[in-house]
């Protein structure tokens, strides 16, 4: 049986491997970085292991015993008035040895003008996404891994449209505690919806994650390393401000190589004493960097930093992830330890 659960999940990802990333399906909040935690580590952690239930939201083979009634609360102030959050809690049942976990991700758009298409205004409206997940994972017996499933519900409302789907993100980890080494793997989004829009059904932003952390011996310091978007090959694209015209007017589009695909999917993380009460994040994503930085400019694209601070059963958290020249985003969450 235990055999056959990693085989099964594996044949999965092949199977949905032609999905495509951003801009080509509905739901894209479902993808947005969930906590300061993950801001500050570049976006996309998939192997922690701890007592962070914002964890399972992302990947939930990483629920586990040390979550239990743990509830984390965290909110973003994003661009041109966008503003999202979640909230998660972890539970551990029956006898004390499984944990039920439960979250929910939103997103406010913010007020609109409206216009008809003569130009007369239509008032103001609005737009909001929300989805709740339940969450459960277990060892795989006798092994050091550990699979899990988040079933989602989502809701969306675009002005006048509203539209409703379900997902499930199915994950797998590998913890060899000796060495403190975890090496995970996530397919997210794997639903549809089930109401659409108006009359077109939308793919649901699929992805494929890889990744592998470990703490350093000796040294109070772990190292994440994640690949994303392993779904598609292709998920480089030319910049047009790097084209390049010949003295015959020539035009010479960016040169897209295999190592640009290989780099892009990398997201660097690393965290400065992680099991104390007080530690620092840094993190850097090379694909954000390279989509979004200006050419000729130090711009510090791609690059987060945070921290957290313990004060006896709350642990309050702080990020900031450079976007580019014009764009940065706060991360604010808070970690309610309910045991003590």
């Amino acid at each position: 049986m235990p055999r056959n659960s990693v085989v099964a999940f594996f044949l999965l990802i092949t199977a949905l491997s032609s999905a495509q990333i951003g801009g080509k399906g509905t739901y894209q909040f479902l993808n947005l970085v969930n906590s300061p935690r993950q801001a500050a580590l570049g976006g996309k952690i998939i192997t922690n292991y701890d007592y962070d239930p914002t964890q399972g939201l992302y990947n939930p083979a990483t629920i586990n015993p040390m979550m239990d009634n743990q509830l984390s609360l965290n909110y973003v102030n994003y661009f041109a008035d966008v503003n999202y959050g979640t909230a998660s809690y972890a539970y551990l049942y029956d006898r004390r040895t499984k944990v039920i976990h439960a979250g929910v991700t939103y997103i406010n758009y913010g007020r609109f003008d409206g216009y008809d298409e003569l130009g007369e205004s239509t008032g103001t409206f609005g737009g909001g996404e929300v989805a709740l997940s339940v969450g459960y994972a277990r060892n795989i017996p006798w092994t050091d891994f550990h699979v899990g499933v988040n079933v989602k519900l989502i809701s969306s409302k675009l002005e006048e449209y509203t539209s409703f789907g379900g997902a499930l993100d199915i994950g797998v980890i590998y913890v060899y505690e000796p060495w403190d080494l975890h090496i995970a793997a996530v397919a997210r989004n794997i639903g549809t919806q089930f109401t659409p829009y108006h009359e077109t059904y939308e793919k649901l932003p699929f992805e494929v994650d890889l990744g592998i952390s470990q703490s350093l011996m000796n040294v109070p310091l772990r190292w994440h390393l994640t690949f994303e978007n392993m779904q598609t090959w292709n998920i480089a694209f030319s910049n047009p401000a790097r084209e390049e015209t010949d003295l015959e007017g020539n035009v010479q589009a960016e040169n897209i190589t295999f190592i640009d695909n290989i780099f892009r999917r990398m997201i660097i993380g690393v965290e400065l004493f992680p099991e104390s009460g007080f530690n620092l994040r840094l993190g850097y994503n090379v694909r954000r960097a390279e989509e979004l930085r200006i050419i000729d400019q130090r711009a510090f694209a791609g690059l987060s930093a945070g921290f957290s601070i313990k004060l006896r059963k709350l642990r309050v958290s702080y990020s900031y992830a450079r976007y580019s020249t014009a764009a940065s985003a706060s991360f604010f969450g808070i970690n309610l330890d309910l045991n003590q």
